[in-house]
């Protein structure tokens, strides 16, 4: 853990999606997901966030999606609620809903179409956490947001009591080794991308905030303990024995084969919001042949 804030988890945590089925919440198919995730031996479960779809979930889905988790989940691991916006004000609606149904720690993604300035970062995540009383992760993911949390921004949010972690998925690594170096006694940190679980743990990071687990939870967990045990040999020769699949699983934009995987094993419909849509044909059966790889099908 950070010297100064408390760890929410260690080791793999499922961004989990969210099934539908004729254009509803499938709760009985997302309550199964749930128990074989922690079954599975899954250290957390994060809500409502990119996989989840949250962009396209009514405020009344999203709120319902946040709780039916967390009555699901009932403490046997830490839920983590998605409930970033481009608007803050709503975001923080959304995060004092998440704390008040129980959820362990709150998601916020960086403001996405309208951006920020590095000083209206700070205001915007500031006001969020004051305004709450869960801990926070920050989501850092530009190729999507086109908003890039800065070192100088970090170094000022790692000042707040309740923002205890980071997931950055923004794909450099010497910036996140930067701010390992420079915050990592301030802040968490966890891997947003699945193919750079080891590199970001052997720095220094907790754990991963993974897609591939939706699949295989055992697996993810088992990188990150390996890591966390400092045998980064055989965390590497997990890494990479999954890596095909993992580089499948983002053949197209997440979460469309993560789904898809899902409805191959029967684990959910094959059904998404547009703009999302169904996987091309050729992308599909690349994802098959990963899949098929690891006897999964």
């Amino acid at each position: 853990m950070s010297k100064f804030k408390k760890t929410i988890f260690t080791g793999a945590a499922t961004a989990i999606i969210t099934p539908f089925k004729n254009g509803e919440i499938d709760y009985e198919s997302f309550g199964k997901i749930i128990d074989s995730q922690i079954n599975g031996g899954i250290d957390a479960i994060v809500v409502a966030g990119t996989t989840g779809e949250a962009a396209t979930l009514t405020h009344e889905e999203h709120c319902e999606c946040i709780k039916y988790a967390v009555e699901k989940v009932a403490g046997r691991v830490p839920v983590i609620a998605g409930t970033g916006s481009n608007d803050t004000a709503y975001g923080i609606e959304l995060s004092k809903y998440a704390c008040e149904v129980g959820a362990d720690a709150l998601l916020l993604v960086t403001p996405y179409y309208n951006k920020a300035t590095p000083k209206g970062l700070i205001k915007s995540f500031i006001e969020t956490a004051e305004k709450t009383d869960k801990p926070i992760i920050l989501y850092n993911v530009p190729s999507r947001t086109g908003c890039n949390i800065s070192l100088p921004v970090y170094r000022e949010l790692a000042k707040h009591e309740r923002i205890a972690a980071v997931k950055e998925a923004s794909g450099n690594l010497s910036s996140i080794a930067e701010l390992i170096e420079e915050c990592g006694d301030y802040f968490d940190i966890y891997s947003g991308n699945d193919d750079q679980i080891v590199p970001i743990m052997s720095l220094g990071g907790k754990g991963v905030i993974s897609v591939l687990s939706n699949l295989l939870p055992r697996e993810t967990h088992d990188i990150c303990r390996y890591c966390l045990e400092s045998n980064y040999p055989e965390a590497a020769k997990l890494q990479l024995e999954y890596l095909k699949l993992i580089n499948a699983l983002f053949c197209e934009v997440n979460p469309v084969p993560i789904k898809t995987a899902m409805a191959e094993l029967g684990l959910c419909d094959i059904e998404m919001r547009l703009p999302l849509c169904e996987m091309e044909d050729a992308n599909k059966q690349k994802l098959i042949a990963a899949m098929k790889k690891h006897n999964l099908l």
